[in-house]
């Protein structure tokens, strides 16, 4: 049932592994009234539990590879994550560290990756909106009511 909601309206939960800061900074301008995110049906959620997409920044260091696995525990079904970052989809430039586990795939499974160092503001609200039609294409497990 939640599924249906989560088409029109999800909401976001923004986690940094921490890196440079960059692609954080871009998610907050995505965020902003400039892009209007609510236009699409898309909010910042106020808790981990509330949220519908995990869009997850940042170099993953095994540190905070448990972190990011106990949010993505957390957050309720039917859930989503959005790699945003050269850092978070393959280490970028911190890949050959040893702390780093090169990609937030390693620890929960992601839907939609979004390069670049940084990625701009459009192009992290184009994931998301691609994500939200593709969750408006009806599931074959789906019943009608």
């Amino acid at each position: 049932m939640k599924c249906r909601f989560v088409r029109y309206s999800p909401w976001l939960v923004h986690f940094n592994t921490g890196a440079c800061n960059g692609c954080d900074i871009e998610v907050l301008a995505a965020i902003t009234p400039l892009y209007d995110p609510e236009r699409f049906g898309v909010k910042l959620a106020p808790s981990i539990r509330h949220g519908d997409i995990l869009v997850v920044t940042g170099a993953l260091t095994k540190k905070s590879a448990e972190r990011l696995k106990r949010l993505y525990d957390q957050m309720p079904s039917p859930k989503f994550v959005v790699a945003v970052g050269a850092c978070a989809v393959d280490g970028g430039v911190f890949q050959k560290s040893y702390s780093v586990l090169r990609g937030a795939d390693k620890v929960v499974p992601v839907d939609i990756y979004v390069p670049g160092c940084p990625p701009r503001p459009e192009a992290i609200l184009d994931a998301i909106v691609k994500l939200r039609e593709k969750l408006a294409q009806p599931q074959s497990s789906e019943t009608k009511q």
